[in-house]
């Protein structure tokens, strides 16, 4: 029988879990149900199933999260937060190629694990029949960059380095896809690992197409 989140035996931490105590039990929860996606796929995967391997009550995933596709939004933010900080490129002032140059490789490093590649065939499988699945992914992943990156390309200061013609709406997607290179490779055969001063030099010359294609000339 599963109960609640784990609750210490000790005693001096007997009686409600502290707030440190309770993040910890949830971060471990939402932890193992993206393993847990990973292995069996959206689809297989049942409340009854996370409950049990998470050690929780099917209500507690319902009360934090919503439900499953709750707990995989949860997973999503979560991998999606250990690369990011969602503020940083409205507010960071340093050379235009400079901030995106970082971000871009970060982004590469992201889409490039493993387990986002594992995730995002699980996706791709998974979503035709399940409009919630496609959704949430969209929502916790994509669009949350993409929304980002929309956000740096329209401060003024950005705008004012871009071609007038250059649409902005169009313009986060055109650098992911330059960032991404060729992704059919990556999901469909899978890739040996590159040294990296070669992941970086072949990054660099997508880059440099985005950069020509955006910026006002000098």
């Amino acid at each position: 029988m599963t109960t609640d989140l784990p609750i210490s035996t000790c005693a001096k931490c007997a009686g409600r879990p502290r707030s440190s105590e309770r993040e910890a039990r949830l971060h471990e929860l939402v932890h193992t149900a993206g393993q847990l996606f990973l292995k069996q796929g959206y689809r297989n995967v049942s409340l009854e199933m996370l409950a049990r391997e998470c050690h929780v009550a099917v209500r507690t995933i319902y009360v934090k999260f919503g439900g499953k596709a709750g707990l995989l939004h949860a997973v999503l933010v979560a991998n999606r937060e250990r690369f990011f900080n969602t503020h940083e490129m409205e507010k960071d002032q340093r050379p235009f190629k400079e901030i995106v140059s970082d971000f871009s490789a970060h982004f590469l490093d992201l889409v490039s694990m493993p387990e986002a590649l594992s995730m995002t065939r699980m996706v791709i499988a998974d979503a035709p029949g399940n409009v919630e699945l496609a959704q949430t992914f969209f929502d916790a992943g994509p669009k949350q960059t993409r929304d980002m990156l929309l956000r740096f390309f329209a401060r003024p200061d950005i705008r004012a380095q871009l071609r007038d013609d250059a649409p902005l709406d169009l313009l986060p997607v055109h650098l992911l896809n330059c960032i991404s290179g060729d992704q059919y490779s990556r999901l469909i055969f899978g890739q040996p690992a590159q040294p990296r001063a070669q992941v970086l030099r072949e990054l660099e010359q997508r880059l440099d197409l985005f950069y020509r294609s955006v910026l006002r000339a000098a």
